[in-house]
């Protein structure tokens, strides 16, 4: 039975990754630990006034995040399996280790708030002002939200090997820092509870500091970001 692509609560967003059950145990497992951390420090807790509502932009920000955060954790362990580049191997895990953790914190955070995962509306629908625009549209081809790769460039990224699958997975790796930094810059300047304003800054300054590293290294392979 084929996962529903707009449930992020699936694994997978889109067909089971290379890796098989291994990868799909370990993130299972590091999601496990993002829900100990927000159970730690859970915005809203014990106050139901600090609670944010069904179409805030906290809650279309764990929403959305975490879909997206999911697609950059199942490329991560595809390119683990593509490359024996020790260097890129351990920016994948990295990044998969980070982003399953935050995306466990941000769909605790739903359930302490009572709130659904999912939106009858659709996705980005929380961005207001000068940002709807650009972070609302929906591009083609199975790319969800702003950045996120389209089904074409992940069964691209599933073939390559070697040189070619790093670098084609550090310019979509880019590609989706970018989209991602924007969401959060949004969420850091509409979110209401200041947990979600602390992790979205600190979803900005990482992501950005990774596209760096990921730019030195495309250079490193005679390439450059698209």
């Amino acid at each position: 039975m084929t996962p529903d692509v707009t449930d992020p609560e699936n694994v997978s967003t889109r067909r089971p990754f290379p890796g098989g059950w291994a990868a799909i145990a370990a993130v299972a497992a590091l999601v496990a630990l993002g829900l100990v951390l927000w159970f730690v420090a859970a915005p809203g807790d014990g106050d139901s006034s600090d609670v944010p509502t069904a179409d805030s932009a906290d809650a279309g920000f764990a929403r959305d995040m975490a879909v997206h955060h999911q697609q950059a954790v199942e490329m991560s362990f595809v390119i683990r399996d593509s490359t024996d580049d020790e260097d890129v191997r351990r920016l994948a895990y990295d990044i998969a280790q980070t982003q399953a953790n935050q995306r466990g914190m941000l769909l605790g955070w739903l359930d302490l708030w009572g709130l659904p995962k999912t939106s009858a509306d659709g996705y980005m629908t929380w961005v207001k002002g000068g940002h709807s625009g650009h972070l609302g549209h929906q591009a083609e081809d199975g790319s969800l939200m702003p950045g996120m790769s389209t089904d074409t460039e992940i069964d691209r990224l599933g073939k390559a090997d070697g040189k070619d699958a790093e670098i084609l997975y550090l310019q979509l790796l880019t590609d989706h820092h970018m989209g991602g930094v924007d969401m959060a810059r949004a969420c850091a300047q509409q979110c209401e509870v200041p947990q979600a304003r602390q992790l979205a800054q600190g979803m900005v300054d990482a992501q950005q500091s990774e596209m760096q590293l990921m730019a030195d290294m495309l250079k490193e392979r005679s390439s450059a970001p698209r």
